[in-house]
């Protein structure tokens, strides 16, 4: 059961942190609402979105949340907000509802869908 996993998730993160919580929320909501073809799951302690395979995953840690991406080292990285030096995996450390507009959240996340579903 998928979304029981995801409520209990979510739910332990709320009891947490509040403040986390609501940006994982926001972020979910942007990521489910790119492509109707895009589910997510729990793994590896967060969750983790595919559309025809996995793309990017969010992963909630002590004073942040990160966003991850599969096939980061193939994306632009046009705002110079990527992190990471892995090869092929990149992240942006997110601490605030804020930093999901600052940090370009959005066209990153297109960039990643895109490249997930041509490769």
């Amino acid at each position: 059961m998928p979304a029981d996993r995801i409520s209990e998730l979510l739910e332990d993160l709320r009891l947490r942190d509040q403040t986390r919580f609501e940006l994982v929320d926001a972020l979910r909501e942007i990521i489910l609402g790119l492509d109707s073809s895009i589910f997510e799951e729990v793994k590896y302690g967060g969750l983790l979105f595919s559309a025809e395979k996995p793309f990017c995953g969010v992963f909630s840690y002590t004073k942040h949340v990160s966003l991850e991406f599969s096939a980061g080292a193939l994306l632009p990285d046009n705002f110079n907000v990527l992190e990471g030096k892995g090869k092929m995996r990149r992240h942006i450390k997110l601490s605030s509802i804020h930093d999901i507009s600052a940090k370009y959240v959005r066209e990153y996340l297109l960039l990643a869908l895109k490249v997930s579903t041509n490769s």
